[in-house]
């Protein structure tokens, strides 16, 4: 683990996770919260999280429930009281009038459309437009009588001569000459701070011992770190993480599919799995390591690794991922994160039901479990053993696993005779008679296996048809395959 840079030695370690609540908790966010979760709970330290909710015009109650409810899915659990920024305006003003009043900041009396002017007069001579700091050059008392009738102003932060750097966890050291800072604004006219304001004076009062970020904000950081020096506190160690790309190599946005983490909730992605995957959006556990355990994240987890290269979405891998997780988990565990998805599809009415029968239940997800790849498919896999499912013939499984009617019509009807005399009814007993079928009847046991199969579960893909047909029962087996061959012999007439 990489040392701390500026915090002080043997300060116990405080990160936090700061978004806005003007939408969905997007998959990056959820990486970086993430990654100060695992930090926080290598280090033995605290994870925090702060909404901050000053653009009251866009800030919504709807998009912060959905923050607390992907970090509770997620099972990123916070360690203190939610911290919301537009709670803490009147502080975030104090600080800034410190600043003012020991003439590190001053008042700046332009107006928007001065200012506008002065950009577009910039534009036209092909040169870059930066403050010119007209008004650091006020006399007190100008300032003053101009503040006492009431003319509205801004706080601009006095920006020295020289460069800002620091040492990233991440890209090691970045530096910005500070001649490319104009001095920015830090109270707007109306008395609310800008971002770089509230958010410093927010990390301060919550002890923020290292701030870990997307490097969209990496030219945020310098301004930063002169408003927490200005302010006399000590610099909290920056990591700056890399951003997440679609398949196309461009910035994740909806073009490239879901992008909220609750989508992904409600598209059959374990928990657990998401944050597997977030976890290799920028870090590296080494190895060829891939399937991880939140202990085993945790155990593993290392600044040292973190990447600075982008990282790729790609939801099939994501897929593959949760089917590894899915594939993992046996027993009550399976059940536990298999019911609400089985209530959820009706085939189940409240968790009462599936503690009536779980035992079978658990049976069922065993045999079932390593086909799917998410949830859904899961629920899918498993739904034909449910009591009273009717028999829905996919049209597509049959197309190309009946091309032939009246073959398949001679096949299911072997099937069928052979299924009602068998008197070993096990999963072996079924494989060796329909493999002995086959034989006789002169074709291949997989085209055979298939024809049944599409006739007794109506699908084209599933576990072992044997399985399926001893986890059917004969009744229930013979009966979907006479509702197949009524089916077949309606089309072959046709």
């Amino acid at each position: 683990m990489s040392a701390p840079h500026s915090v002080a030695s043997g300060a116990p370690v405080r990160v936090r996770f700061a978004p806005s609540p003007t939408g969905y908790l997007h998959v990056g966010g959820a990486r970086t919260a993430l990654f100060n979760w695992l930090f926080a709970r290598k280090l033995g330290g605290k994870f925090l999280l702060r909404i901050e909710d000053t653009d009251k015009a866009r800030s919504t109650d709807e998009s912060t429930a959905a923050i607390f409810e992907g970090l509770t899915w997620l099972g990123l659990e916070w360690d203190e009281e939610v911290v919301y920024q537009g709670g803490n305006l009147e502080r975030h003003r104090r600080d800034a009038h410190a600043m003012l009043e020991r003439g590190l900041a001053y008042r700046c009396f332009c107006t928007p459309a001065e200012l506008d002017e002065r950009r577009k007069a910039a534009e036209s001579a092909k040169t870059a437009f930066k403050y010119d700091r007209r008004c650091d050059r006020l006399s007190k008392e100008d300032v003053e009588r101009r503040t006492a009738a009431g003319e509205p102003s801004v706080v601009r932060f006095r920006v020295a001569d020289g460069a800002t750097s620091w040492p990233d966890l991440v890209h090691e050291t970045i530096s910005f000459p500070n001649k490319d800072i104009e001095d920015f604004v830090i109270l707007r006219s109306d008395g609310t701070p800008i971002y770089n304001m509230a958010v410093v004076s927010d990390d301060i009062a919550m002890g923020i011992t290292h701030v870990m970020r997307g490097d969209d904000h990496i030219s945020n950081t310098p301004k930063q770190i002169l408003l927490y020096e200005a302010l006399g506190a000590s610099l909290p160690v920056f990591a700056h993480f890399p951003m997440i790309h679609g398949l196309d190599g461009k910035k994740l946005s909806k073009r490239h599919g879901a992008t909220a983490v609750g989508d992904y909730q409600h598209l059959g992605i374990l928990p657990e799995a998401m944050n597997n995957f977030l976890a290799l959006m920028g870090w590296s556990p080494g190895g060829d390591l891939e399937v991880m355990t939140r202990d085993d994240m945790i155990a593993r987890f290392d600044t040292d690794h973190l990447l600075r290269k982008a990282s790729v979405f790609d939801t099939k891998k994501l897929e593959w991922m949760n089917g590894q997780h899915l594939s993992r988990l046996t027993g009550d565990a399976l059940v536990a994160a298999m019911s609400p998805s089985f209530i959820a599809a009706g085939l189940f009415a409240d968790a009462a039901a599936v503690h009536a029968v779980q035992e079978w239940f658990a049976t069922v997800l065993e045999d079932c479990k390593e086909r799917a790849r998410t949830t859904d498919q899961l629920v899918e896999l498993a739904r034909p053993f449910f009591p009273g499912q009717p028999l829905v013939i996919d049209a597509a499984a049959a197309a190309k696993h009946w091309a032939d009617p009246a073959k398949s019509i001679e096949w299911l009807q072997a099937v069928r005779a052979r299924l009602a005399a068998i008197t070993d009814w096990t999963d072996a007993g079924i494989e060796a008679d329909l493999k002995a079928l086959a034989t006789e009847l002169g074709v291949g046991a997989s085209p055979l296996f298939q024809t049944a199969r599409v006739a007794v579960t109506g699908r084209g893909v599933g576990i072992s048809i044997t399985k399926t047909i001893f986890r059917l029962g004969r009744d229930v087996s013979l009966a979907n395959i006479d509702s197949a061959l009524t089916h077949l012999a309606g089309h072959s007439a046709a």
